[in-house]
């Protein structure tokens, strides 16, 4: 089984900071492993489209999770949160939205589209590994899917 089918969780972020932080963040919590992390919306699609450098791969599974910032190149991660919530295949994978924007408009859009979840990325580090730590707890662990 290659690695790609194994792929629990979909971070997409284009903030290497943050993706750092979210690594930790999930190492520190032991629910680091399997994670496939692309830096745009576009990628993303391609990930679960099996598209441009995802073409030959052979996925026989979902991600368990997605966690996706808003604001990325290319395409913003509300687009590719209405793309893979009106596909029928793709909708029931949990979108976590995992930002800095406190805009009430991005949150509101965000719940429009179908996210399962918008959090606001704590600035603190132990903050932030808490709720990773409890955004892991439940979908990962209590959640059934």
């Amino acid at each position: 089984m290659n690695a790609f089918n194994e792929v629990e969780i979909l971070l997409v972020e284009d903030n290497t900071e943050d993706v750092e932080m979210t690594l930790r963040a999930l190492k520190k919590n032991r629910i680091a492993n399997n994670i496939l992390v692309v830096p745009d919306g576009v990628e993303a699609l391609d990930f679960l489209y099996k598209r441009g450098k995802f073409s030959n791969i052979e996925v026989t599974s979902h991600p368990r999770i997605i966690l996706l910032d808003i604001k990325l190149p290319r395409l913003d991660g509300k687009e590719v949160l209405r793309v893979i919530k009106t596909d029928p295949d793709k909708k029931t994978i949990p979108v976590i939205m995992l930002t800095s924007s406190k805009e009430e408009r991005d949150i509101a859009e965000s719940y429009q589209y179908g996210a399962n979840s918008y959090i606001v990325k704590p600035v603190q580090f132990d903050k932030f590994t808490e709720a990773i730590r409890e955004i892991g707890l439940y979908w990962l662990l209590l959640n059934q899917q």
